[in-house]
């Protein structure tokens, strides 16, 4: 796992783009752009209940890759509406996204409860970063109307804005001990086949 940190997050970036599917993701967006973000309030909740029938040992056994899904689907819609991939991954969310989970910990349900305002530091940064890429959205959507594809500096912005995302999602459902880093990794990533 990267930086010692127990979760990877990686989205590769298609080369072209259908520019038809700019329209489609500000309306996709105004209308369900939001569900994604329930997983805030609904993955401490989950957790808590799940510790509760299950104990902490267990539920990372047994939850770990149903959470994991959950997440993973939550931030490979993020990855469409960022403009990663033109294929809304309703299906196959693990062909648009990676994310790698070495659960860990003894996750409590007075742990996984309190996580939701433990969190909340990460999610003011992390909100402020959404602004910031979504004026960076509107530059990418004008390149990709333009030029058919958007810079590499762009994709790799918002890919370290998704990365925290997930990272912060990760902590939310008690997955991971650690609290998620305050670091917005950018570095070059792969680019998939178009």
């Amino acid at each position: 796992m990267s930086n010692g940190y127990p979760v990877t997050f990686d989205v590769p970036m298609q080369k072209e783009f259908d520019r038809a599917h700019v329209l489609l993701r500000v309306v996709v967006f105004w209308l369900v752009g939001w569900v994604p973000g329930l997983l805030y309030y609904v993955l401490p909740a989950v957790a808590a209940l799940w510790v509760s029938q299950k104990g902490p040992q267990r539920f990372l056994q047994e939850d770990t890759p149903k959470l994991t899904s959950w997440i993973r689907m939550a931030m490979a819609f993020y990855a469409y509406l960022f403009m990663f991939t033109d294929k809304l991954p309703l299906e196959r969310p693990e062909e648009v996204v990676t994310l790698e989970v070495q659960p860990g910990g003894n996750p409590s349900v007075g742990s996984a409860l309190l996580r939701f305002f433990l969190a909340i530091p990460s999610a003011w940064v992390l909100g402020i970063l959404y602004l910031v890429a979504y004026v960076m959205w509107i530059v990418a959507a004008i390149q990709v109307l333009t030029q058919g594809s958007f810079s590499e500096g762009i994709a790799s912005f918002f890919r370290g804005v998704l990365a925290w995302q997930a990272r912060l999602f990760v902590y939310l459902g008690s997955l991971v001990e650690p609290y998620p880093p305050f670091a917005l990794e950018t570095g070059p990533r792969p680019t998939a086949a178009a």
